[in-house]
Formats: C-alpha cells, sequence, structure tokens
C-alpha cells in the first residue's frame, strides 16, 4: 500500500512505532503526482507529436467524410443565427437541449464567418472541431499523467482517443457532444490538481456546469468529478472543495432555467414553447429498445459504432469492468477509478437500458474514458508482468502482448483512416449547392424562389440569398410550421424546387406537403446514385407567383 506521507512525517511515524505508539494510518490512494505540462520538455514534445498525428487523420478531407448530418446543420443554423442577432434559423429554439452550446458553437465561428461569411457552411466549419478535439486531447494527456500513470500510458490513451475510425468519423461532425467533452475533461483537470488550490475545485464545478449546459448527457459524470475532488483535495480543506464546487456547478446550471423564467417560458403556456416541455419530452421520448435485440433503433447504432472500430468500445469497456474488478489491490485501477471507469460503467448502465433513447452520438462522451482505461490497464499488466517475471521475460512477454495488439489493431484502423482522408460522399451535397446558385445560370431571382430543403444544406441556400425561412425552407416545416403554412397556402404548388436527399425521401411519408412536392416533380439534376443520391426536382407548373 502506498503512502503519502513525507520523508520527515514518516520518519516521526517510525519512532512513534518503536516507542510503542501505533503508526498513522496510510491512505489507500497513491499520492497524485505534481505534473506540470509547462515544465516537462519531454511530455510536451511527445504530446505536440500527437498532436500532428491527430490533426493530419482528423484534419484531412474533414469536410469530405463523413456524410452531412441533419443535427450538424441544426446546431450551425442556430449559431449562424446568434451572430445575426435575430431569429433567422430554420429550427425553433424550445428547450430540447440547453442553448450554450450553439453560443460556443457560434463564437468558435465567429472569426471565419466574419472573414468569409459565405463559408458558414456545414463542410467549411468542420474544421473548428479539429480545434476542439487538438484541446481535448491535451486535457485528456494532463489529466492521464495527474492520475499518475507513466507517460507512455498517457500517450497511449491519447493515440486511441484521436485516432480510433470511431474518433475520427464522430470528432469532423459539429456535435455539442465534442464541447462537451472538454468541458468535462477541464473538470477533472482541475479536480485532480496537484497544487489543491481551492479555486481549482470552484473552477472544476464551473467547468462540470458547462458541460451539462453545452450536453445534458454529461450529468452522468458528475459524480466521477467529485469523486476524483474527494481523492485528489486535501483532507484538511476537503469539505470546502466539494462544497466549493457544488456551489459554483449548481449556480451556474441555474441560469438555465432562469433564462426561461425571463423568457415567460419555464412553464407550459398558450402560444409559447417552455422548458418543462421540453424536459418532459427528453425524459418520454419513445425509446431505441434493446441494443441486444436485431433491428431495433439501439442495436443499430452500435452496430454503426462497431462498424467503425471495435477496439475501442468492446475493450475500453471490458478494460472499465477489469479495473472495477481489481480495485483493492491494483494501484493503476485506484488512480484511475473516478475519471474512467466510473463514467464508462454509468454510461452503460444508461445505453444497454432498453427504455431510454440513444443517439448516434452518444459515444463520444465515453470515447475518451474508454481510452484511459484501456491504457491504465496496458500500465497494470506491465507493471504486473514485472512484479513477477524476471526482467528480461517480462519485457519480452509484454512486447508480445503489444504486438498482438497491433496487429490486431493496426490494420482495421488503417483502413478506417484511408477511408476517412480519401472518401468524399459528400460531393453530391457539394454539387447540388453549386448547382442551386444563381452564379451557376439554372435559377434566377432566388428571393423569389422557395425550395424545401434538409438541415444539412439550408445554410449554403441562404448564402445563395434564399430568404431564410419562407425561401429556403427546411422540409419539415412545410408541414409543421403555421408561419411556413401561410406562404405555401395552395400547397405543394408554390413550391418551386424540392432538394431531395436520403433523410427527406425518408421522412416525407409523414409529411403531406413534402411527398406531394415529390410526387408531382421531375428531377432536373442528380448527384450521385442509389439511396444516397442527392436530387434537385422541379415541381410541375409550381412556384412562386
Amino acid at each position: 500500500m502506498t503512502s503519502t506521507l513525507t520523508p520527515a512525517a514518516a520518519s516521526r511515524s517510525g519512532r512513534r512505532h518503536r516507542t510503542g505508539q501505533q503508526p498513522v494510518p496510510l491512505t489507500p490512494f497513491p499520492p497524485a503526482p505534481r505534473f506540470r505540462l509547462r515544465s516537462s520538455r519531454p511530455d510536451q514534445l511527445l504530446l505536440l507529436g500527437l498532436l500532428l498525428a491527430i490533426a493530419v487523420v482528423q484534419g484531412v478531407n474533414i469536410a469530405g467524410f463523413p456524410s452531412f448530418s441533419d443535427d450538424e446543420g441544426t446546431y450551425l443554423a442556430q449559431a449562424w443565427a446568434i451572430q445575426q442577432g435575430q431569429g433567422l434559423a430554420h429550427y425553433e429554439y424550445w428547450y430540447d437541449h440547453p442553448p450554450l452550446g450553439w453560443l460556443q458553437i457560434a463564437l468558435l465561428t465567429w472569426a471565419p464567418a466574419l472573414i468569409a461569411p459565405e463559408s458558414m457552411t456545414v463542410g467549411a466549419m468542420r474544421s473548428v472541431m479539429l480545434l476542439v478535439t487538438l484541446v481535448t486531447a491535451v486535457l485528456l494527456y494532463v489529466l492521464a499523467r495527474r492520475l499518475a500513470l507513466p507517460r507512455w500510458t498517457a500517450a497511449l490513451a491519447v493515440a486511441l482517443f484521436g485516432l480510433s475510425p470511431l474518433s475520427v468519423e464522430l470528432h469532423r461532425e459539429i456535435f455539442l457532444d465534442n464541447i462537451a467533452v472538454a468541458w468535462i475533461l477541464a473538470a477533472f483537470v482541475l479536480a485532480a490538481s496537484p497544487s489543491r488550490h481551492l479555486w481549482h475545485h470552484f473552477a472544476a464545478g464551473i467547468c462540470a456546469a458547462v458541460a451539462v449546459l453545452s450536453k445534458e448527457t454529461m450529468l452522468l459524470a458528475l459524480p466521477a468529478v467529485l469523486f476524483t475532488m474527494w481523492r485528489h483535495s486535501h483532507r484538511d480543506t476537503r469539505k470546502f472543495a466539494v462544497t466549493g464546487a457544488l456551489t459554483s456547478c449548481v449556480l451556474i446550471g441555474l441560469l438555465y432555467p432562469l433564462f426561461a423564467l425571463l423568457n415567460n417560458e419555464l412553464l407550459p403556456g398558450r402560444g409559447h414553447v417552455s422548458l418543462w416541455d421540453g424536459v418532459v419530452y427528453q425524459l418520454s421520448r419513445p425509446g431505441s429498445g434493446s441494443i441486444f435485440t436485431d433491428g431495433s433503433g439501439a442495436n443499430k447504432v452500435l452496430d454503426s459504432w462497431l462498424y467503425y472500430d471495435r477496439v475501442l468500445p468492446l475493450a475500453g469497456l471490458a478494460a472499465a469492468l477489469l479495473l472495477a474488478a481489481t480495485y483493492r489491490w491494483s494501484v493503476t485501477a485506484r488512480a484511475t477509478a473516478g475519471p474512467a471507469f466510473v463514467v464508462v460503467l454509468l454510461g452503460s448502465v444508461a445505453a444497454f437500458r432498453s427504455s431510454g433513447y440513444l443517439p448516434d452520438m452518444y459515444i463520444i462522451q465515453a470515447l475518451p474514458f474508454l481510452a484511459l482505461c484501456l491504457a491504465a490497464v496496458a500500465a497494470s499488466v506491465r507493471g504486473l508482468l514485472h512484479r513477477r517475471l524476471p526482467r528480461t521475460a517480462a519485457i519480452a512477454a509484454f512486447t508480445a502482448l503489444a504486438l498482438a495488439g497491433a496487429a490486431y489493431t493496426v490494420p482495421h484502423w488503417y483502413e478506417g483512416g484511408r477511408t476517412a482522408m480519401t472518401d468524399d460522399p459528400n460531393a453530391r451535397f457539394r454539387a447540388a449547392a453549386a448547382w442551386l446558385d444563381p452564379a451557376a445560370g439554372h435559377v434566377t431571382d432566388p428571393e423569389r424562389r422557395r425550395v424545401l430543403v434538409d438541415d444539412s444544406l439550408w445554410l449554403d441556400l441562404v448564402h445563395h440569398g434564399y430568404r431564410p425561412g419562407t425561401g429556403a425552407i427546411w422540409f419539415y416545416k412545410a408541414d409543421l410550421d403555421p408561419a411556413v403554412g401561410r406562404v405555401l397556402d395552395d400547397g405543394w404548388r408554390d413550391i418551386d424546387y424540392v432538394v431531395s436527399t436520403p433523410t427527406v425521401r425518408r421522412d416525407a411519408k409523414d409529411l403531406p406537403t413534402v411527398a406531394d412536392a415529390l410526387k408531382n416533380s421531375t428531377a432536373v439534376a442528380t448527384f450521385g446514385e442509389g439511396e444516397q443520391r442527392v436530387e434537385i426536382r422541379r415541381t410541375h407548373g409550381g412556384g412562386a407567383r
């Protein structure tokens, strides 16, 4: 068992023991190392190399792969509306998510949009997510080192986190989860601060609150943050540290209901949305079924994760369970307990329940902790081999295990990385946006045209001169928004074009106006093939008059 006593205190304890007094009890946790990245040149150089590798793998072809998602278009449109200072977004805010995530996206994209307003599109603005990923990687490295993990183990955690094909696919997309993960890791880093300043713990509470207000699923990580703070704080000031962190977290978190209250939108009422309705929806929305049931929504989400990578999700979960099983006698397990397997296990329980909704991006919040668990197990295995075997045999055994793991992982990750850096499924979206650009000559007088489009291309049309909301129309609003319905009083006949994407075709069955527009139109341009094609369809004799 490792002691945290200073040499002088240990000497005094030994003297008391020899004179018949009881020795000072030892802490069950290893001492927190006083690691500071700014003063460690080897760590700086190693981390710089890792960041360069992640920047190349995740940055090359970032606008081309993966395919644009609806959520990306929604989040970016909200950020653009914030920058404009007007309610121009196609997606009415109704408290389905806290607004802080969109505010941060607006801040991150403000400078590029100011320099080149036409660049405020999903493909171009994905570059800001690379910056978020690099910051997250730095925080993960610092956290691993502050948890007493060796330098090579911290580097392994960052490599697993940043180079997994699953991470590459999800980190490139403009998701609130990616921003929230950076904030929660910052909270862990501050909670594990070796200097144990009270303001570090207050700041940890603030970062945790910002993470939750960026994406509410980060609530699952808060117990682990408090556990880490309790473990790393000084016993004389522990109660102050935890109380201060909780106070700052709660006070920042209360800004969300206060925002709703000041807008008279806290409770349901006639003619306005409410925070209460948003919370009720999130808690009662239809579940995705069990991940173990073939064909269920949750099972399809799991398959999509494992399609990109099996190592990080499955081996990471197994590593978390192993750390939990060896907690009592493994120093490494105790060191990584708070910020690693607690988060992974809580997240797994939430994912495995059959009654809940499981979104595609749910696993983002677990990725750094899965990587940390795997790296911690690797450190434990190395230590175990060196304790049980002669030095040469231990080195040979660990090298053989490492080569076996690399032999399985590297080929799969190489193929995944090559696909991400070369495939361009978004070429069809860019081609459709270019066709609708008035400069191409296919469409004239865009201010008078009405085009049904999905989230991913909505901002492209706005930059091409189509009027937000009543010219560039998010296809859902053609049937669900009374304000748009008044513009389309003659139904599909008031629509000029429909941009038929896989999302539009999939959801048109529940939207009569959209279905009629697709039925009564002809494709004038097609980009791509099969189910993933994007069509520009001109309505038969319809359009703005």
